[in-house]
């Protein structure tokens, strides 16, 4: 019984370590917008609102919106060297 414990515990601290990633508000530019019932929860993590409308549409009531948060990062710019 001790050794079930032990592993249950082993497993579920794993899952938990391996399962969960960092994600900030700003990484892409569309977000799911679903209603639980109790609250909306913004899922932010949708390069197009191509890839959103399936979570939109799998059973979740809401909307793809733009993300407010999100920043598109800088082009950079290539310096041009002229020679002389």
């Amino acid at each position: 019984m001790m050794i079930r414990t032990i592993i249950v515990s082993a497993v579920a601290v794993a899952s938990l370590a391996l399962g969960c990633h960092s994600t900030k508000a700003d990484e892409a530019p569309w977000c799911a917008v679903t209603n639980t019932g109790l609250d909306m929860h913004w899922d932010c993590r949708y390069q197009s609102a191509e890839q959103c409308y399936p979570n939109v549409l799998a059973g979740n009531r809401g909307f793809c919106n733009n993300n407010p948060y999100f920043v598109a990062p800088a082009e950079r710019r290539s310096q041009k060297r002229h020679r002389t």
